[in-house]
């Protein structure tokens, strides 16, 4: 099945972003972006904790990283709006406490107060819809505002200084979504993204290193049972008509109805073996040539 063919999940930008900030010194700029003052952050000082998996069904759009252990930062990177992100905040920042008390090893039952590093949660979102606020808290969002125990405020990021990384992340997902616009989630619309990034020096650095792997990246978020469907939906249909149509010149040389009908059933039993060996040629799981295996064992019985 050809490549462009393929369909990309919409997910696929915040992957990247996850991708882009595992390298510590887009971290770095990443903190003097959501924080101007701190011109004296460097890399030593950065120190990942991101949660994988923890936040999201099976991949994750989310960073966390802590700043000289005085500063637990969490940033997730949104297309879609919700302010159920502010759950997900919640449990990512007690689990990211947690992590850090067992690391420390620190004792929540002692009698002298602990010290644990400050947190700050982000989101940056990405998506059409217009978003107003600049914080979103628990307390007002789901409790009409009232005072209870505990609240989470959540800091909205839909813009940035030009230029600077969040900027730049933020272009990105715009460039990609028009391209997807054009021309459906494929291939031309990822290499067309990468390409006018780089020219308009956007991620420029990160996408010229990471080329390969941004093109993996996107890749791996097709939707495998989707085009394992159609790859052999596409080779099942090709194989039989060649077999059968193998089938009816064996047939029709034979001068018999029933020889047309033997060959038609033995070209189309072949076509369906073809078809299996070409779905495993392109790479398709265990579980799909088992199906396909049946199907082809139906067909000779």
């Amino acid at each position: 099945m050809p490549t462009d063919k393929k369909i990309l999940k919409r997910n696929v930008k915040d992957s990247v972003f996850t991708s882009l900030f595992q390298d510590t010194k887009y971290i770095v700029e990443l903190y003097k972006a959501l924080h101007p003052e701190a011109d004296y952050v460097t890399e030593d000082m950065i120190e990942i904790v991101t949660l994988k998996n923890i936040l999201t069904d099976s991949l994750y759009n989310d960073l966390g990283f802590m700043m000289d252990k005085r500063l637990i930062v969490l940033v997730e990177a949104q297309s879609a709006w919700t302010v159920n992100i502010i759950i997900r905040g919640l449990m990512y920042l007690v689990q990211t406490y947690q992590d850090y008390i067992e690391k420390e090893e620190l004792n929540i039952y002692s009698s002298k107060k602990l010290e644990i590093p400050k947190p700050e949660l982000y989101v940056i979102y990405t998506g059409d819809k217009k978003v107003e606020e600049k914080e979103i808290s628990l307390s007002e969002e789901y409790f009409g505002g009232d005072e209870t125990a505990l609240d989470v405020r959540v800091k909205v990021i839909t813009e940035s200084r030009e230029g600077d990384i969040i900027n730049q992340y933020v272009m990105f997902t715009h460039i990609l979504n028009d391209r997807v616009k054009t021309h459906g989630r494929t291939k031309k619309a990822i290499d067309e993204t990468i390409k006018i990034c780089k020219d308009r020096n956007i991620l420029k650095e990160y996408l010229s290193n990471h080329e390969s792997e941004v093109h993996d990246i996107m890749f791996s978020l097709y939707d495998d049972e989707q085009i394992q469907k159609a790859m052999m939906r596409d080779a099942r249909k090709e194989g039989i008509k060649e077999g059968e149509t193998r089938g009816r010149m064996e047939g029709r040389m034979e001068g018999r109805i029933e020889g047309i009908k033997e060959g038609e059933m033995r070209g189309r039993m072949e076509g369906i073996d073809a078809m299996i060996a070409n779905l495993k040629n392109m790479g398709v799981s265990e579980e799909m040539l088992r199906s396909a295996a049946n199907m082809s064992q139906s067909q000779r019985s």
